[in-house]
């Protein structure tokens, strides 16, 4: 009897601490945002590279929240408002503290800042886009033979339903997959 009391205390435990994690990653830890403005007008795009469809445009002097950056700092998840996406690092200016002047984006900037490195992923998609005409076509700008949505070495030709690629692929964290051959669609 007294094993089962202390085994069902101890499951009861387990379960309760399972759900306050459960509850602690679902609500996500907050990520403090750096204020920045837009320096031209711009196209805030769905993923870090031309090749994702656009958001929304922004215009300049656009004030902005910078909440990370991809490991190179070359393009940048930000927000106008409450609209999210990505933006190529060149065209944001960020505000170090109150009353100083923005100063452009750059690795020494963002690292100085404490601007965080953060990845693109599908679940970045499907927080930030669902309901968007091109929300279900993921595998069309970032699947495997998507043209390169974050940099492409190579082309996809394809003729008749049937897919030809030669070249790399590099990934949003820098990694190169070589991918080579046909596919049927």
């Amino acid at each position: 009897m007294s094993i089962r009391v202390e085994l069902g205390s101890r499951l009861r435990a387990v379960a309760g601490a399972a759900v306050v994690l459960a509850s602690f990653l679902t609500a996500g830890v907050a990520v403090a945002a750096t204020p920045a403005v837009a320096v031209t007008n711009v196209n805030l795009r769905a993923g870090p590279s031309t090749s994702f469809p656009t958001v929304v445009t922004v215009p300049a002097g656009a004030t902005l929240a910078t909440y990370g950056c991809l490991a190179d700092y070359s393009w940048c998840d930000v927000a106008l408002g409450s609209v999210r996406g990505w933006m190529a690092a060149q065209y944001i200016k960020v505000v170090p503290s109150a009353g100083a002047s923005p100063v452009v984006m750059t690795a020494a900037v963002a690292a100085g800042l404490g601007i965080a490195a953060v990845a693109f992923n599908q679940s970045y998609w499907n927080t930030h886009y669902v309901g968007r005409p091109w929300y279900g076509q993921w595998n069309r700008y970032y699947g495997p033979y998507a043209r390169g949505p974050v940099g492409h070495v190579g082309a996809t030709r394809c003729y008749n339903g049937a897919c030809r690629h030669g070249g790399a692929t590099r990934g949003p964290a820098g990694n190169t997959v070589v991918r080579r051959g046909v596919v049927v669609r």
